[in-house]
């Protein structure tokens, strides 16, 4: 069987906006290469190395890399491709070159070839994500090892939305905590609230594709075999009490759920919120603040922050 790839090259801070406009237009899989990943992991304070040549070829920005099979009428859905990538200044996201290549591939060549630019990586104090494909042994007691399969639609946590987001799962949680991820994805954030003690963790994602992987990933990972995974539109809906509420979303994505954090949170509780970048920042804390939270703190990496807020109690 042969498929064709729809290569698209950006800038590092829109692939994962391009990555689930691919699969929505019906991709069977995405590979991303990332200049950041690899300034931020040579850059890493937990002793990682890195072969650069080996994981990307790529000096600055990313490439989005969708396989169509090849029974795909693109004509169709090249135009919505386009036309939703054009649109995603409107959100912050710059798209840099925005340059667009069609080619064709066979099955061998892409079935597994994403899997390289993927390895070990030590993503906070504790935590490391490993590939369910390498094989690593640690000899430090206090790291946390998890194991990720994110198929060909999902990152494995190196992304510095999702590091940021770790680094301050693990400033927040002491242990026993209720907490609701939201825009689960791959799952790696439930995983590691298990990880840093949590008792009872809830994910949900609007993606039935990434409530099948979340669950998958689960399963890899014995201490997080009774996260409730379940398909939620944000919090919509939800009527659990949470000590701490965490986001990996888009910034506009993550003010429509102001509101239903505020409610769901106990009094003291903590939100998490991360896929922030400088031209949001503002936008989102005003709309924090202005439901009742106070920021905590505030991380950053390169161009990409995180935030923690914690609930005002009642008087």
């Amino acid at each position: 069987m042969k498929w064709t790839e729809v290569k698209v090259e950006t800038a590092s801070e829109a692939v994962e906006a391009i990555s689930n406009i691919m699969m929505e237009a019906g991709a069977s899989g995405v590979a991303i290469e990332d200049a950041l990943d690899v300034e931020n992991f040579q850059s890493d304070l937990y002793g990682e190395l890195l072969d650069k040549e080996q994981f990307t070829h790529i000096k600055e920005g990313a490439l989005v890399m969708a396989y169509f099979p090849e029974t795909t009428f693109l004509p169709e859905i090249l135009p919505f491709i386009k036309e939703s990538i054009a649109r995603l200044p409107e959100f912050g996201l710059s798209i840099g070159k925005n340059e667009m290549l069609i080619s064709e591939v066979a099955e061998s060549d892409w079935a597994t070839a994403w899997k390289k630019y993927y390895h070990p990586v030590r993503v906070t104090r504790f935590l490391t994500i490993v590939p369910s494909w390498e094989k690593y042994e640690t000899t430090d007691t206090a790291e946390k090892i998890i194991t990720l399969d994110p198929g060909m639609a999902f990152g494995t946590g190196t992304h510095p939305t999702t590091r940021l987001t770790l680094q301050a799962l693990e400033t927040v949680l002491r242990g026993g905590e209720t907490v609701l991820d939201v825009g689960t994805g791959s799952g790696v954030l439930s995983i590691a609230s298990k990880y840093l003690g949590a008792k009872e963790v809830h994910a949900f994602d609007l993606d039935d594709v990434a409530v099948t992987a979340a669950k998958e990933n689960m399963a890899l990972n014995p201490v997080a075999d009774d996260v409730y995974v379940s398909a939620n539109d944000l919090l919509n809906n939800v009527t659990i009490e949470a000590d701490v509420i965490v986001a990996n979303i888009l910034a506009d994505i993550i003010v429509l759920m102001v509101e239903d954090a505020f409610r769901l949170l106990k009094n003291d509780g903590t939100l998490i919120v991360s896929g922030i970048i400088q031209d949001k920042k503002a936008m989102v804390i005003e709309r924090m603040t202005a439901v009742g939270f106070l920021v905590d703190q505030i991380f950053q990496q390169g161009d990409w922050y995180a935030i923690i807020l914690k609930k005002t109690e009642e008087e």
